[in-house]
């Protein structure tokens, strides 16, 4: 489901591939992203602030994509609505960015609503960390809509 939905950003979202955006893996608990530092580089030689918090949106709008699959709900309307990135520590090396899926009574009180009002929103929380400390914490609010 990775790759078809990797084929799907770069394919509609064109600035992922150009930003080398990678969907490495995504499990019960997380979905992990990377991009290579070298093309999301900034004056400093550390990533660029409008990579990260692009990388974040992008990687929180892919976990409402898989949960929605999952769900066997429409994904073709999901937009993110608020968000808030917090810079903690420059980024040196390749970006790698860490999504939590929301719990699964978050995701059952998702599903309700959508099956009620057609709609629902959900909180996404991603991290962006380098040698086990967090660099850049992410938090954004994704509505879904049939």
């Amino acid at each position: 489901m990775t790759k078809e939905l990797e084929d799907k950003i770069h394919k509609e979202i064109p600035i992922t591939k150009i930003m080398g955006l990678k969907l490495n893996s995504y499990n019960k608990d997380e979905l992990l992203t990377s991009a290579p530092l070298d093309i999301n580089i900034n004056d400093k030689r550390t990533a660029f602030g409008g990579s990260l918090n692009t990388i974040t949106i992008i990687s929180g709008w892919s976990m409402c994509w898989l949960i929605s699959k999952e769900l066997n709900i429409n994904s073709n309307n999901i937009v993110i609505i608020k968000n808030q990135t917090s810079y903690l520590k420059p980024v040196k090396k390749n970006i790698s960015c860490y999504t939590k899926k929301p719990s699964k009574e978050e995701i059952s009180i998702l599903k309700e609503k959508i099956n009620k009002k057609n709609s629902a929103s959900i909180k996404i929380v991603s991290k962006i960390i380098e040698n086990n400390q967090v660099c850049v914490e992410f938090e954004g609010i994704y509505l879904i809509k049939l």
